[in-house]
């Protein structure tokens, strides 16, 4: 079983390979790399989102004991990971900071669909959008607010007002293609229309590009991160965030919420993605823990392929779940 499994997931993590290949020996230019990224991110993906979220079924209502279960897994590694950093290595609070970050968000959109749709089909999808639906929004603002306060700290200026803080970061968030095409998909839910026959069609062929392009464009993207100094922090962080961090979601939703077993599989499997590259783009944007930021985007990427197939072969074994 776990053969089969490591055949089902290994197609993603060799999509992220060769998209690392063509980049690291310059096959495609960095323009192109670039280009790919942006219609992936601006494009093909919201177009799935779209796809998926109008036709998923949503009569249970709002997913709050979903959100709850994955989001205490987010805690709970943010939190050993700042700790870590804090505690265990004397950085500062923006460092602190920036190892929960890399040790809580997770790589839902180019890792966390492709895997969810290679293991569970289209079923699976609609948990992991479901989760993705207010992921960006509730990291960028939380992380966003907790940076400024570490800042002030470390400055030992006054905190700015939390309203502030948080407005400051929700005016970026509704910028973003992937919310904007969430807010327009349930809005299109309450109309009750259907789309005509040629606007699936066109929808369908878009959306079938959007995931092997995500992985070929998160590999190429590594190119610029690879391992650096402050080994060991990276490595902790890591552990955090494949081991804990699924392990504590995958308790809140089979225990604690009783979620239905494909929403806790699936919770589980998207907790256990790689690190996101937010965490280095924070790291960039306060001008602290650069290192081990990529050095646990890298490594959590570089294992994933195993760790993963451990995953979903746990779960599997737990639920019985069919895989696709």
């Amino acid at each position: 079983m776990l053969g089969q499994t490591f055949t089902i997931v290994a197609p993603v993590f060799v999509l992220i390979g060769i998209g690392y290949a063509l980049a690291k020996f310059h096959v495609l230019k960095e323009s192109a790399s670039e280009a790919l990224g942006q219609f992936v991110y601006v494009v093909a993906i919201p177009i799935l989102v779209f796809r998926t979220l109008i036709g998923a079924d949503l009569s249970t209502g709002l997913p709050v004991a979903l959100w709850a279960t994955y989001f205490l897994g987010v805690g709970v590694a943010f939190t050993l990971g700042m700790l870590v950093i804090r505690k265990g290595f004397g950085r500062d609070a923006r460092a602190g900071a920036i190892g929960g970050i890399s040790a809580a968000f997770a790589n839902t959109i180019m890792v966390g669909l492709p895997l969810s749709s290679a293991v569970y089909g289209d079923e699976g999808l609609v948990p992991v959008l479901l989760i993705i639906s207010i992921h960006l929004a509730v990291m960028t603002v939380g992380m966003a607010v907790i940076m400024e306060r570490a800042a002030a700290v470390d400055n030992g200026t006054p905190t700015p007002p939390l309203m502030q803080m948080a407005f400051g970061a929700l005016r970026s968030v509704f910028k973003n293609p992937l919310v904007i095409t969430i807010i327009i998909a349930f809005l299109w839910r309450m109309t009750g229309l259907d789309l005509p026959e040629i606007g699936t069609d066109v929808l369908n062929r878009i959306a079938a590009t959007a995931l092997p392009l995500a992985l070929l464009s998160l590999g190429m993207s590594l190119v610029q991160y690879g391992m650096r100094g402050n080994v060991v922090p990276g490595l902790l962080l890591s552990v955090i965030k494949i081991l804990l961090m699924p392990a504590t979601v995958f308790v809140a939703g089979a225990f604690v919420f009783q979620l239905p077993p494909l929403w806790t599989a699936v919770a589980t499997l998207t907790a256990s993605c790689p690190t996101g590259v937010n965490a280095y783009i924070f790291a960039n944007r306060y001008g602290t823990g650069h290192a081990m930021s990529a050095n646990a985007i890298t490594t959590t990427t570089l294992i994933a392929i195993m760790t993963t197939s451990l995953w979903i072969w746990f779960l599997d074994l737990w639920f019985g779940l069919s895989l696709r």
